[in-house]
């Protein structure tokens, strides 16, 4: 397993931040817009005055969307240098958007993330299956949300991405997700039932869930999530 460590991850994905910072551009790529951040916008309702957190932030792109919206964010990844490359791009909105350095998989520095008040809602967009271990990012973002916010996360869809053999056994493996990246990237394998099963752990209610694919096809490529804590 040491092959797909936290390290190992965070080497690929600072290796990879430059080429992926400039293949989302300003308003990400076509995936992203087409099917990823319709259902996540619908799910997660974006209110003037929301106080979201952005995990695993990337280049800051949907956290700038949500400050369009009127939202105040605080956005993180375990990237350095994406951080680095999202307050460069995201620039002209830093009285609404914070960016910071944190990993997902460390309670300390999660809770790092608290503010003066608690978060209203918190989102994710295709990260879940990046992350070695969601168990303490889902329980943390339990605690950090205000009663009734929400948390929407958007991940590869368990049943028809996942490049192995494998399904109902948590797994990881190598591969890409922009084609020409520098370097394969770790993914993480959860089975729908795990995914489902954490959330409910986690003291979440879903109450809201889409089934997403590229293009006009029967098997779809994403499935995004909204977790509500009550």
């Amino acid at each position: 397993m040491d092959k797909y460590s936290v390290e190992k991850s965070l080497d690929a994905w600072e290796t990879n931040a430059e080429f992926w910072d400039e293949q989302m551009g300003e308003h990400s790529n076509r995936f992203h817009r087409e099917v990823v951040r319709p259902k996540v916008t619908r799910l997660l309702d974006i209110q003037k005055g929301d106080f979201v957190l952005d995990i695993a932030c990337g280049n800051g792109n949907y956290s700038a969307y949500l400050a369009q919206a009127g939202a105040q964010v605080v956005a993180f990844d375990y990237s350095p240098q994406m951080i680095a490359l999202a307050k460069k791009r995201q620039s002209s909105y830093r009285d609404r958007i914070e960016f910071c350095v944190a990993d997902a998989t460390q309670e300390g520095q999660l809770f790092s993330l608290k503010r003066d008040r608690p978060y209203t809602k918190a989102v994710s967009n295709m990260a879940v299956m990046d992350i070695t271990d969601v168990t303490k990012l889902f329980s943390c973002v339990y605690r950090l949300l205000a009663d009734n916010g929400c948390f929407v996360f958007a991940t590869q869809h368990p049943c028809f991405v996942t490049l192995t053999e494998k399904y109902l056994t948590a797994h990881p493996y190598y591969g890409i997700a922009i084609e020409g990246q520098p370097v394969k990237q770790c993914y993480y394998h959860r089975s729908l039932q795990d995914i489902f099963q954490l959330c409910f752990e986690s003291g979440f209610v879903i109450d809201g869930f889409f089934e997403e694919s590229y293009g006009k096809k029967e098997s779809p490529d994403i499935i995004i999530v909204r977790a509500r804590k009550l």
